[in-house]
């Protein structure tokens, strides 16, 4: 009986891990600035030095700073929603989680938070912020 619950949950656990996998191909499809998930991969070095300082920013609120720790585990696990070797999707996903914790940092500390903290150039930075969703220029 132990057996038949295990296999349920595994089951659902791999359904739930196609669906995740279809909606982000299909957001990855759908999406006509994919060339913003390029330049993000490209700025992968200076994005985790700008985690790891916004991560130790003790003016940060708390909450903030536990997603970010959070994040920056991720990013390092080998462990990935989807692994890096499938083409595209294999990093894409890595972005947009990326792109939704900045956008969940600005919702709650302010872009001046990332401005602060920023190591690399300004065309990064602006980028940065595309991905953030706070300015477009």
């Amino acid at each position: 009986m132990w057996w038949q619950i295990l296999i349920g949950i595994l089951a659902g656990l791999a359904l739930l891990y196609v669906v995740l996998a279809g909606l982000l191909w299909h957001a990855y499809r759908r999406d006509a600035n994919t060339s913003l998930l390029r330049e993000s991969l490209r700025l992968l070095p200076d994005l985790v030095r700008l985690l790891r300082r916004l991560a130790a920013d003790p003016t940060l609120p708390r909450g903030v700073r536990i997603r970010l720790g959070l994040l920056i585990v991720y990013l390092a696990s080998p462990i990935d929603l989807i692994p890096d070797f499938i083409p595209v999707l294999g990093y894409a996903d890595d972005a947009l989680i990326v792109a939704i914790a900045l956008r969940s940092v600005t919702r709650h500390a302010g872009p001046q938070a990332i401005d602060r903290h920023w190591p690399g150039t300004p065309d990064g930075l602006r980028v940065i912020h595309r991905l953030a969703g706070t300015r477009t220029s």
